[in-house]
């Protein structure tokens, strides 16, 4: 494996609802990087997720939480983008994406405002 795998899809939430989800403040990720997008700043986290069909690779989404956020927070997810072969190399990839790479997996999936 070893590569980055970047399906045309982006999903916003497992419930795929059409507003960003509203939940409590993140436990789990490895934050990755913090980025702005349209006057807000938003910290990014690798979350994994488990594939029982290859319980050897390590299969990440990014996760988006506007930073800072009092009660309720602002989020949005990618679908898996990466598929390694282990946790460093999948944390490597994630946080050698630079800004105008997040802030583009940012914008998909976050819903339309139209």
């Amino acid at each position: 494996m070893g590569s980055v795998v970047v399906t045309g899809v982006l999903a916003l939430s497992s419930s795929m609802s059409s507003a960003p989800q509203r939940r409590a403040p993140p436990t789990q990720g490895l934050h990755v990087a913090t980025i702005t997008h349209e006057g807000l700043i938003w910290d990014t986290y690798l979350e994994f997720e488990d594939d029982p069909r290859r319980p050897t690779s390590f299969r990440g989404r990014l996760r988006f939480d506007v930073a800072g956020a009092e009660g309720a927070v602002r989020s949005a997810q990618t679908t898996v983008i990466f598929i390694e072969d282990s946790y460093e190399e999948a944390a490597a990839k994630a946080r050698g994406m630079d800004e105008r790479a997040l802030e583009a997996l940012l914008r998909s999936a976050l819903p339309d405002e139209g």
